[in-house]
């Protein structure tokens, strides 16, 4: 590949062919479970929720328990959390088109920062509402809280393990699960705090069971937030190190510079990767672009690359590096000494 025609060397690997091999833009992010058994799932789990939550407000307010009520609570932004996820799953599914060229898939993601985001609001209230019965307890009657509370474990454990079966790979899915797994817990707080009011009459105890159910909505809530934070504002999926893998690209025979490496997620279980490679005069731009896409995808699974690969010619970094976003990562140079450390020099 001469200098001439070295500008832009950009393939794309897709989903089930080869590293190496040029290919369409499609797409087969399986994951061992289809969309359609995923709705399936989904909609099982939500016609059941709201079911029994139309019982447990009834009930709650019969009973005068805030644990029931803030369980039921909690199970209305259950159904809203897997309605939300059905319809970023149809959307998410829409193939890209006009200006939206990944079409609608980080729709799942807006899906989960609004989970998140729900979790904590409503951990914040009933925090506040818990507070308030410690100091003030209200009458609550045990019985019924201890009854409806194992029944909501039941239900709850059928939709845990309905949504369990879908997709979970997805962080749209995950914040549905999320939900539903800290509503069981929720439910067998709240039907130990009927049991401790029936047999003792500490009613403080649905109190104080409405406080762990808040601690845990707010841990799952900090991590739906984190985690699709880190996706809208394209930071290296977890467990991928982009200094790691500009080394590893650097270490590939022929290699003399990287630079523009770039690794992100377009949403949750499909990352990214994007490069502009330098290489030397007279080597095979082809062959090292497919020695490189097998590396991405073996040692990280980054499947999707787009890669440019160019010969160097003249001063490396004065004729392509003056532009470059992040760090440029060149081969690590042999001295007398020993091995020099990776030159990862940051570009302005």
């Amino acid at each position: 590949m001469s200098a001439d025609h070295g500008k832009a060397e950009g393939l794309v690997a897709e989903h089930g062919t080869a590293p190496g091999k040029a290919a369409g833009h499609g797409h087969g992010h399986g994951h061992g479970v289809s969309a359609d058994a995923d709705r399936k799932l989904l909609g099982g789990a939500l016609a059941l929720i709201l079911a029994f939550m139309a019982a447990e407000v009834i009930v709650g307010f019969a009973a005068g328990s805030l644990a029931l009520i803030t369980d039921a609570a909690h199970m209305l932004t259950d159904a809203a959390a897997i309605a939300l996820a059905l319809i970023a799953i149809r959307l998410s599914a829409r193939p890209p088109a006009g200006g939206y060229t990944y079409g609608l898939k980080r729709v799942e993601i807006l899906s989960a920062q609004a989970n998140g985001i729900t979790l904590l609001l409503l951990a914040a209230f009933f925090v506040y509402e818990s507070v308030n019965r410690m100091i003030h307890p209200p009458e609550v009657q045990g019985a019924l809280v201890l009854i409806t509370g194992v029944v909501g474990i039941v239900v709850n454990l059928i939709a845990t393990w309905l949504i369990s079966k879908a997709n979970r790979s997805s962080l749209n899915v995950e914040g549905a699960f999320q939900h539903i797994l800290n509503d069981l817990f929720a439910f067998v707080a709240t039907a130990i705090a009927g049991l401790v009011v029936l047999l003792t009459g500490f009613a403080r105890a649905d109190a104080i069971a409405a406080l762990i159910v808040a601690a845990l909505m707010l841990k799952a809530g900090i991590g739906l937030v984190r985690d699709s934070g880190r996706i809208f504002l394209e930071a290296a999926p977890a467990g991928i190190d982009p200094a790691v893998v500009g080394a590893e690209l650097c270490a590939v025979p022929g290699v003399v510079e990287v630079h523009d490496l770039h690794v992100w997620e377009i949403t949750s279980g499909e990352p990214a990767a994007s490069a502009h490679i330098l290489v030397s005069e007279g080597l095979d731009c082809h062959l090292i672009r497919s020695q490189i896409e097998t590396l991405l995808a073996d040692r990280h699974h980054l499947t999707h690359s787009t890669l440019q690969v160019d010969h160097a010619s003249g001063d490396v970094q004065d004729a392509h590096c003056s532009d470059a976003h992040g760090v440029v990562h060149r081969p690590v140079e042999i001295t007398g000494a020993g091995t020099a450390p990776d030159q990862a020099i940051p570009s302005h």
